[in-house]
This record gives C-alpha cells, structure tokens and sequence, in this order.
C-alpha cells in the first residue's frame, strides 16, 4: 500500500493595513476564513470539476492570525493548482489580502522546521514593531502557537 503524497505550503498572508486598525472591520484570519476563500478561487477558476479533484487532501493545517502565518497541505498531483489558486485570492471577507509563499516541501517535518524559523523571526519583527506595549498574554498566545507547530502531524 503506498501513502498520498502531499505537499506542503508556508505561506504569509498580507493583510490591507488600513482594515487591520479599524477595530469593527478588522478580520482575523482563521482556518475557516482561509480555507473558504481558497476554495472559492479554485471554484471560480478551475470549476467545479477542478474543486472536487482538489479537496482530496486539501487541508488548512495551522493558522497564525499574530505573524499571519500559515501551513496548508495539498496532494502532490493537485499542489499547483491549489498555489495558483492561492495567488489569485485578493480578499477575505471585505479585507484585501495577498499571500506570499515562503516555502514548499513534501515533508511535514520539513515544513514544521520552516514554519517554525519563519513564525518565530515574524515574532521577533513584532515584538520590536509593538514594543513595549507587548503584553504576556500575546507572549503565552505565540508560545502556543509554536507548541502547536511542533505537534502538527499528517
């Protein structure tokens, strides 16, 4: 029997910067959030036939909404697609966004380790963005997330 191959894809998420201060509008990014949005690029570019050959293994795997940063898995056959699709998402909710790939590897090991370097130098950017104005309970909040890094699994 041979295992799905699957890769995985670091991805940053901009966010508008004018949207992210206004307290009512702000979005937060979520898994579901993410995940919609994607599917309904894949829906509207590729069809519905392109979508349901794309969900097999399509899997929003860990969401950061203070580095804005995520992990998403897609099947080896599907990846590019699912990348393109990705490319031409341009909002969440009413929030402009655009996704950067950081990095793309066929190993969950491989990405945890890219994801976790990436996660914590984007909280180390934060951390001198913000300041003093950093409170413990965003400390303890990223240190679960970086908890949550190290445990992901297929």
């Amino acid at each position: 029997m041979v295992g799905f191959k699957n890769r995985y894809m670091v991805m940053e998420v901009f966010l508008d910067p004018n949207k992210e201060n206004l307290g009512d509008d702000a979005i937060v990014i979520t898994q579901f959030n993410i995940s919609k949005s994607i599917k309904d690029s894949i829906l509207v570019n590729f069809g519905e036939c392109g979508l349901a050959s794309s969900l097999g293994s399509f899997q929003v795997k860990y969401v950061n909404p203070i580095t804005k940063l995520c992990v998403i898995r897609a099947s080896r056959e599907e990846y590019q697609k699912i990348w393109s699709a990705i490319s031409m998402v341009r909002s969440i909710g009413n929030c402009p966004v655009l996704f950067n790939l950081l990095d793309l590897s066929g190993s969950i090991k491989a990405c945890k380790n890219a994801a976790l370097k990436c996660d914590e130098l984007k909280f180390e950017q934060y951390k001198l963005f913000v300041g003093a104005r950093l409170s413990a309970d965003v400390t303890q909040q990223m240190q679960n997330y970086f908890e949550k890094i190290k445990i992901l699994e297929h």
